[in-house]
């Protein structure tokens, strides 16, 4: 298996059959760490040729161009994708599906100079990127979301453990001084690093403001992050309750809150949202619903219900996705899923509002989505990202980590930039005026 992967970075632009970006050795992948990616999965013959022609059809469409060779240029035109190593590409789509896409990047067998923008045109076309006859037989082909996944407490603890608690210094380093690990909402687009704080700020004062908070406010925070809601909202005058299933998250929310002198007013919890008692004026989670899963959307909803005081109010941060693809993919395991955040699953607005109705007696009051903000978030964070890229491998992160995280900063920004995701504020009241 070829090694050999371009710097984007180093790389001048390609037009027709002009060289495409100069490829640059790296060591092979850690085949403890990623077995996966160390090695091209066995895929049987036949099946490995109907990938490769639906593979070629599908990018021979697509407004990209695909370099699978020297002599051999695929698509309609547009952001350049270039294979290094086709049999590998090609065997490992077979193999996993977009799972293999994903693994074959982190390979090193194919990149993109515009990275974001290769993905961006797959994005907007997922929904025919395979034939319509295929995708009633996706059932017989998906590889299926492994049972230990579940996010049943015991579950959700490790899930989020992998994700969370990787290194409070890595998320950092690409964050702003907020440590807000969410979407911003900026004043205008396009955005500049200089106005992510401010940004992080309009969105939690948003969500503040939607609820109420104020002095002596009753707030529950489900899932801190690294506690800036929870200071804003103490500074406010509120009583913060935080839970968080991250202990380094945990500490850190805690030291700062401390620092602020604001521990008075706020604490944060080791504790399972299922877990948590007592009677809330005001609840905000931001992002927390994505990593839930469908199974357990209506345990959420019914403990949301369940803590919200008389007259509460309620509100959401969530990345959406359209409600058919939503049940398209549903118990399908995904390259994001196996790398970034085991047992997530996207709702769509649809599932929240017909998973409110069924069973609970909260309604959505009101709700607004803000994707092109999302979009400039995620690409200020990959160029932080990028441009520290030195300081990620002295923490201890190897080259297939960063390979994996930039992927998974451009993968996230082009499904907000071809609008197949969206980001909603929710708020959510109880549908006969207070009482329960």
């Amino acid at each position: 298996m070829s090694t050999s992967v371009s710097d984007a970075s180093d790389a001048s632009s390609r037009e027709g059959s002009a060289p495409g970006p100069a490829p640059v050795r790296l060591r092979a992948a850690d085949a403890d760490r990623w077995p996966d990616v160390a090695s091209v999965p066995p895929c049987p013959a036949p099946r490995r040729s109907v990938a490769r022609a639906l593979v070629r059809r599908a990018l021979d469409r697509l407004p990209l161009r695909a370099e699978l060779g020297a002599d051999e240029v695929l698509g309609q035109g547009g952001p350049l994708l270039v294979v290094h190593d086709e049999p590998a590409f090609m065997s490992r789509i077979a193999a996993g599906g977009l799972i293999g896409f994903g693994e074959s990047y982190m390979a090193g067998e194919w990149d993109a100079e515009d990275l974001t923008g290769v993905l961006e045109v797959l994005a907007g076309n997922v929904a025919t990127l395979i034939p319509p006859s295929l995708q009633r037989l996706r059932g017989l082909w998906a590889v299926r979301q492994p049972a230990a996944h579940r996010n049943t407490p015991t579950g959700a603890r490790t899930n989020i453990h992998r994700h969370y608690d990787l290194s409070n210094d890595l998320f950092a380093l690409f964050l702003d001084g907020t440590l807000t690990y969410s979407s911003a909402c900026f004043a205008e687009l396009p955005a500049t690093h200089a106005q992510l704080t401010s940004a992080q700020h309009r969105k939690i004062d948003l969500l503040l403001d939607l609820t109420g908070v104020g002095p002596g406010t009753r707030m529950l925070e489900i899932g801190t992050g690294w506690g800036e809601l929870a200071l804003r909202a103490a500074a406010r005058g509120a009583y913060v309750r935080s839970v968080t299933l991250s202990a380094e998250q945990r500490t850190l929310a805690r030291e700062r809150l401390r620092a602020a002198g604001l521990d008075h007013r706020a604490e944060v919890e080791l504790c399972d949202y299922r877990q948590v008692e007592g009677e809330y004026d005001a609840i905000v989670s931001v992002e927390m619903i994505e990593a839930v899963g469908a199974e357990f959307w209506p345990d959420y909803f019914r403990c949301l219900d369940r803590l919200l005081a008389p007259g509460g109010r309620i509100a959401l941060q969530a990345i959406t996705m359209p409600h058919e693809r939503m049940r398209a993919s549903a118990g399908t395991h995904t390259w994001i899923q196996k790398y970034v955040f085991p047992g997530g699953l996207l709702p769509s607005v649809r599932a929240v509002e017909e998973t409110l109705a069924s069973h609970t007696t909260l309604r959505v009051e009101a709700r607004a989505g803000y994707g092109a903000h999302y979009a400039e978030t995620l690409r200020l964070w990959r160029e932080r990202f990028t441009e520290r890229a030195a300081e990620v491998d002295d923490l201890g992160f190897d080259a297939t980590f960063r390979r994996m995280w930039t992927f998974y900063l451009a993968y996230s920004e082009a499904g907000f930039r071809s609008r197949y995701l969206d980001v909603q504020q929710f708020l959510l009241t109880r549908r006969d005026g207070g009482s329960r």
